[in-house]
């Protein structure tokens, strides 16, 4: 199958020029059957306080930006996974939306919250769900999701053949290092899609990559340019988990010896 990132460049507080600029580079993603986009790409992400996050925010439900984006879906029959402001209730979550053909499949709460984002959005609830779009199965984390190997290790482990990873990464090239041994940890692949420029005080660093369950970088972009990666991959590769004839990566772990993690 044909999968994507893109790499952005979002305007603080301007939804309606971000979701135009959104759709546009869609429209040049070619054959794509998977696109995934940056963290909280529709708002800006370096909010001035919570009231500001809360203005630009929507509910899954009623999003027009959703609306949007399941729209070019149904035309280009393709599948997204996008970074989301998300209100539910009295409380803000950054989330990620996969959105397909028939509208949006499901959602991905981010868990590990960066810095300043504590003040204004609550840590995951969602769990680590799995969707299985039926010639692959979807799983999501969020920007410094990346750091904790268990949320990786746990959407392999359910099934994930694909681990899309929306991205508003600071810290210069770590992630980005990491990526491929998550892939290879895994024998998954891995879609980090990063945006660029300034936000305030923040500078991001784009480097988006796609990655194999070998440890390749299949392609990525430059730090600093709006930019589409699209490559085919074999869905099949992610589910041989033999690292040897002799020795399998789930088959060989012994969680008897791991109870330490859950301490």
């Amino acid at each position: 199958m044909q999968v994507a990132f893109i790499q952005t460049h979002p305007r603080l507080a301007q939804p309606e020029t971000n979701i135009a600029r959104i759709e546009e580079l869609i429209g040049k993603a070619g054959g794509a059957q998977l696109v995934v986009l940056p963290e909280l790409c529709n708002t800006g992400y370096n909010f001035e306080s919570r009231r500001q996050a809360w203005e630009l925010s929507e509910t899954v439900d009623n999003s027009n930006y959703l609306s949007r984006l399941h729209r070019l879906c149904a035309d280009r029959q393709l599948h997204v996974v996008t970074g989301f402001n998300e209100r539910a209730g009295d409380r803000l979550y950054n989330t990620a939306v996969l959105v397909g053909p028939s509208g949006v499949i499901g959602r991905y709460r981010k868990m590990h919250l960066f810095f300043n984002e504590k003040d204004i959005f609550e840590p995951g609830d969602l769990g680590l769900p799995v969707f299985d779009l039926g010639t692959v199965k979807v799983g999501m984390l969020i920007c410094f999701d990346w750091i904790f190997p268990e949320v990786w290790r746990i959407l392999a482990l359910k099934g994930a053949d694909i681990i899309c990873h929306p991205s508003n990464l600071i810290i210069p090239g770590l992630c980005q290092k990491a990526v491929p041994a998550h892939a290879v940890c895994n024998r998954v692949f891995v879609i980090t899609a990063n945006r660029i420029g300034t936000e305030r005080d923040l500078t991001f660093t784009g480097l988006s990559i796609i990655a194999d369950p070998k440890a390749n970088a299949l392609i990525q972009a430059s730090p600093d340019r709006e930019e589409i990666g699209l490559v085919e991959i074999d869905v099949a590769v992610a589910r041989d988990k033999q690292a040897t004839a002799r020795n399998h990566i789930f088959e060989d772990r012994r969680p008897q010896d791991y109870a330490v993690i859950l301490d």
